[in-house]
Formats: C-alpha cells, structure tokens, sequence
C-alpha cells in the first residue's frame, strides 16, 4: 500500500492532515476527556443517592460504584498518558466500538499504536492471567485481557483500512492502585503495568514515521471510521 500525501506542516512541526479540516465537530473524537463514555453512563443514571446510600447499607454493589471506580482508573491513565505529548504523542481517549466496546485509550506516536485498558486494583493482590484479571476480593475472575487484546485486533483492522497502510496496535492494561501485581509469565502479547509505569511508554521509538502517525491520529479521530469495527 502507498503512502498518503504528507500534507502540510503547522507551526509545531507535525503535519497537517487537509481530512480534519472536513471532520464535523460531533465526528472529532479528539476532545474526548478520559472516561467520556463512564461520564456519560453516570449522567445518565436515574439512580437517586438515597437508592444508592440504601443499597451499600444492604450490602449490594450499586453499578454506579464500579463506573465511579473505573472512572477515577481511566482519568488516572489518562492524565499520564496526556503527559507524552509533549514527547510528540497524541491521545484519542473513550472510542466506542460497535457491541459496546471501549477502547479507553488510543495512544500514538513514534513508538507506535497502543490501545490501553484502565482497571481499578482497589488496593487488592492483582494476578493477570493469560485472559482472566483475579482480584483477591473478588469471587469472580475478569476478562480484562480478553477484552482488551479483541480491543487492540479490531483497532489495527479499522486504523488499517482507513490509513491505507498495515497499523499494528498492541495491547496494553494498566492496574491502578493495585496493593502488588503478578502477571503470568506466558502473557507475552498484552503488556502489563502499573499507573506509575505508564510513562515508560513514551520512551519506545522507531516502529513509526512522523507523517504516519499524523496519519493515524487523523483517521482514530475520526468517529465513523469506528462505526465498522
């Protein structure tokens, strides 16, 4: 596949794709803050803090805890990862994939395409399995690995298509606040780290060329490119 025109430079030095000129303001996912869609779900919640002070006090887990936990996770990430643009990195934060999926964060730059996954580790003793995240207060495993590295697939198929040229995104999942973490040695394809880890990030280089990860910011930006994913 050949590469597109390079477009024009800004006063940053980054180029300047002529496609976002025409991306209305509904379709220009760029504002998103982190946990666009939790806020959304949370604003949206008819549940009255009543309904919810009764509910704790029953001992039943309101949904809006768990939004408000995953929330304060993905404003956590978020705000790290935004720290990496003054490295020449762009984020695209709170993606909505058809089926409900999320990808929470779409980081891009020289390093090249992460999709990054925020879960709160509430304090606990963290294992990270081959598919399953096990938290020692909870009863039930969950599929954050699966989720995220199904996430990560899609996304280099959309980014692919609409770049015209192959995008490899690979996964990442940040535990945050977690009291110790051990991830199993034979998950070797979704990287694994702590919220103070997420920096780290900004140090890969030389998987993509400037003009191509303008490229790719321009096209994840891009609501309706998603709508097929």
């Amino acid at each position: 596949m050949r590469d597109r025109p390079d477009g024009k430079r800004s006063a940053n030095g980054k180029s300047f794709d002529p496609e976002r000129l025409f991306l209305p303001p509904d379709d220009d996912l760029a504002p998103n803050r982190p946990g666009e869609t939790l806020r959304a779900r949370l604003d949206a919640s008819g549940t009255g803090r009543a309904a919810l002070v009764l509910a704790r006090l029953l001992g039943r887990r309101p949904v809006e805890d768990v939004w408000r936990r995953a929330l304060a996770a993905e404003q956590a990430v978020g705000a790290a990862l935004e720290e990496l643009t003054a490295g020449g990195w762009d984020v695209v934060h709170s993606v909505v994939l058809p089926g409900d999926t999320v990808v929470s964060h779409l980081l891009i730059g020289p390093g090249g395409v992460f999709a990054v996954a925020a879960t709160a580790g509430r304090r606990a003793h963290v294992h990270v399995g081959e598919t399953l995240v096990r938290l020692s207060r909870e009863r039930q495993s969950l599929p954050y690995v699966r989720e995220i590295r199904h996430a990560a697939a899609r996304a280099s198929h959309v980014l692919s298509r609409g770049c015209g040229f192959l995008v490899r995104v690979r996964p990442v999942l940040v535990v945050v606040g977690a009291a110790s973490l051990e991830v199993a040695p034979e998950l070797d394809d979704v990287r694994v780290l702590r919220e103070t880890e997420v920096s780290g990030l900004g140090a890969e280089a030389g998987e993509l060329h400037p003009r191509r990860a303008d490229r790719v910011h321009t096209v994840a930006r891009n609501r309706r490119v998603w709508l097929w994913a």
